[in-house]
């Protein structure tokens, strides 16, 4: 096992999951599994809420479960931990550019949303869990990042099974547990207010995401191939991260974040 790889898996699936929010799927799932939602379908918000994290945890499984089998095909590969940190430094170094947008194509990607008939079609620990195991899967709805691929990626180069299985676990309780964030959305000026706010950080967290895996390509580099390694790494980093930044600032748009307004079915 390469432990190096496995600590930037974990990494990378933090801002994977939490890029991934500014889904359709994800922001949707913030305008409907509210307390005010809740509360006018007759149920319970902290009940839902935690259904639906337990979906996540489910959907992160499923996926651990492909991380696992592909981590199990690495481990059979015998590679050397410089070749699997090489490699790490690669897939990273890709992810950034892809979600930097600097390759003429950026996310989203599997351009597919949850069916939100489900509201008032199921009972509650049923779309709850539904939903869920879609959003923690990460590969099932809205792909709103390259680093969702660089963590399968990473997790499977770990070349350990059970912690490429733990990854996909850490990713879809990370991405679960961000439905939390409508808990003192008791209102409807409340939840407009947390909207605004969400969507005004979602061109900084779509630059934060990219320069997240430049970084996790310098260090991987530098753990591979020493300081010399690490001095390259971190040059090609600044060399990509640079140019991000100044889009940013510019106001050049970047991947899509559309929002399926409140009460408004998604598609399917």
């Amino acid at each position: 096992m390469s432990t190096t790889v496995v600590a930037l898996a974990f990494v990378v699936a933090v801002a994977a999951a939490a890029r991934s929010t500014w889904s359709p799927c994800g922001q949707s799932m913030l305008s409907q599994i509210t307390p005010i939602g809740e509360a006018s379908r007759g149920h319970r918000y902290r009940i839902t809420a935690t259904w639906y994290v337990v979906g996540a945890v489910v959907g992160g499984a499923t996926l651990g479960g492909l991380i696992a089998l592909l981590a199990w095909g690495v481990h059979a590969l015998a590679l050397s931990a410089t070749t699997l940190l090489v490699a790490a430094a690669a897939v990273a170094l890709l992810g950034g550019l892809v979600d930097s947008g600097l390759l003429g194509f950026a996310p989203p990607f599997l351009l597919r949303q949850v069916n939100e008939y489900w509201l008032n079609k199921y009972r509650a620990y049923i779309y709850a869990l539904g939903f869920g195991w879609q959003i923690g899967a990460g590969i099932t709805t809205y792909v709103m990042t390259a680093a969702v691929f660089v963590t399968v990626a990473l997790g499977a180069l770990g070349a350990s099974p059970w912690a490429g299985f733990a990854v996909g676990v850490w990713f879809g309780f990370t991405r679960g547990m961000t439905v939390w964030l409508t808990a003192r959305a008791t209102t409807q000026p409340k939840l407009f207010a947390l909207h605004r706010r969400f969507d005004a950080l979602a061109e900084p967290f779509r630059r934060g995401v990219a320069i997240i895996q430049l970084a996790v390509a310098a260090i991987a580099l530098g753990a591979a191939l020493g300081l010399a390694g690490l001095l390259v790494g971190a040059v090609m980093a600044v060399a990509v991260a640079v140019p991000v930044v100044r889009r940013g600032r510019s106001g050049v748009p970047g991947a899509s974040s559309e929002r399926v307004p409140v009460g408004q079915p998604a598609r399917t």
